[in-house]
């Protein structure tokens, strides 16, 4: 089971957030994404660490590397979760609204 709250409050950071979207075009290693992100590899090693400890990557070994990916499973609870949260917020905007007109569509 997934725990939403955790993958949330893990992309709570900005470079989080950027490494979880390199990691959707496909698998990488800790060395090639430090080549793109303004952090060092230990932080970035770091970083993968709280991504995947939220369930929001997983990771395998790959002759002398560590490959790590988005878990297509966890994105959509995720996704599952935000289109949930959504569409009560704008059925709550659409109550509100024909309350305020007297119950008018």
């Amino acid at each position: 089971m997934t725990n939403v709250t955790a993958m949330l409050t893990a992309l709570g950071d900005p470079t989080r957030q950027a490494i979880l979207d390199r990691l959707a075009d496909g698998p990488l290693a800790v060395g090639e994404l430090a080549e793109v992100l303004p952090v060092s590899r230990p932080a970035v090693s770091q970083h993968l660490k709280v991504l995947k400890e939220a369930g929001l990557v997983t990771d395998r070994q790959h002759g002398t590397r560590r490959l790590y990916q988005a878990d297509p499973e966890a994105i959509a609870a995720l996704r599952a979760h935000l289109d949930g949260f959504w569409a009560r917020s704008m059925a709550a905007f659409e109550q509100r609204v024909r309350d305020e007109k007297g119950g008018q569509p």
